[in-house]
């Protein structure tokens, strides 16, 4: 096996993402042949050299598992709380491989939540340019008005966000930042209508961050798709991706999009909808017209020239 970075290899053992396995890096967690490692650009061979994280010894690969969670309200997206609240992977008991959550939703979210130990596609999908867009169903307090809703997609301005329970170092959020452009439509008017939003990126609690900046309370989330992905399940259950699922998904994260084969299951929303794009128009295959208008008929002569 040739030289790769010590990070690429912890992330395709499953132990933790890239961006996570750069962390352990740096705070010394990571070892190699018994030397402390801590420059980020090191490299080894994990066939011959014996490379340890948190002083256990890391193994060869274990073969990726893919699963899409329902996630319901009220549970963490993390392997473990400090607080003792429950966690996504309380509803994963029953798979053996250590997967980790692609991405998060917050404590009172829910919907389309992605778990996997293939840590290089985790780090793709997560990265600041992948742009692998996500559609989420958001209830608010109040009806916004129009100008301040095509302010949200033009990109606003959101000040330092809170730091997540438990988290010790500096998130790069802890200054204002503006959020991209993002996609917004009204589903249902009402006291508190309902909006489908579309982001490409995912900052912390960014939706409710943006609502909250034209003063309007987040009061439901869902998450109804993710990249190519639909939610096709019912909150708490998991499935494991298919093989095209995991295809397309990959040609996501590196801007390749493939196109998408749309479920006919029943949509998110409990209404059966069959949601398949309309086929192009048939044109008449007519492979010999011009050759047959200027042949002759059987009794008819061939024209003079």
């Amino acid at each position: 096996m040739a030289l790769e970075r010590l990070q690429k290899i912890i992330a395709a053992a499953g132990i933790a993402s890239r961006r996570h396995a750069e962390e352990l890096i740096k705070s010394g967690m990571v070892s190699v042949n018994g030397q402390i490692v801590t420059e980020l650009g090191t490299k080894a061979d994990l066939e011959h050299d014996h490379i340890k994280v948190n002083n256990k010894l890391l193994k060869a690969p274990e073969q990726h598992v893919y699963y899409a969670l329902n996630k319901p309200k009220g549970y963490v997206t993390t392997s473990s709380d400090p607080e003792g609240r429950p966690t996504v992977m309380d509803l994963l008991r029953t798979v053996s491989a250590r997967v980790y959550p692609v991405g998060r939703l917050d404590y009172a979210s829910e919907g389309l939540l992605l778990l996997t130990n293939d840590g290089e596609l985790t780090q793709k999908l997560t990265h600041a340019s992948s742009h692998v867009p996500k559609t989420y169903l958001v209830k608010v307090s109040g009806e916004p008005k129009a100008e301040d809703i095509q302010k949200l997609r033009g990109g606003v301005r959101l000040p330092p966000a809170r730091p997540r329970p438990g988290e010790r170092r500096q998130s790069p959020e802890a200054r204002p930042v503006t959020t991209a452009p993002a996609k917004i439509h009204q589903i249902k008017e009402g006291a508190n209508p309902w909006y489908e939003v579309t982001l490409i990126e995912g900052r912390n609690r960014q939706i409710r961050r943006m609502f909250e900046e034209i003063g309007h309370h987040v009061e439901k989330i869902r998450r109804v798709s993710y990249g190519p992905l639909r939610l096709d399940i019912e909150p708490g259950v998991f499935r494991p991706l298919t093989a095209a699922e995991i295809s397309q998904l990959r040609a996501a994260a590196t801007g390749r999009p493939k196109r998408e084969v749309p479920p006919l299951r029943a949509a998110a929303t409990g209404r059966p909808k069959r949601d398949v794009p309309p086929s192009p128009k048939a044109r008449p295959d007519r492979p010999f017209a011009k050759k047959n208008r200027r042949s002759p008929g059987p009794n008819r002569p061939p024209k003079k020239r």
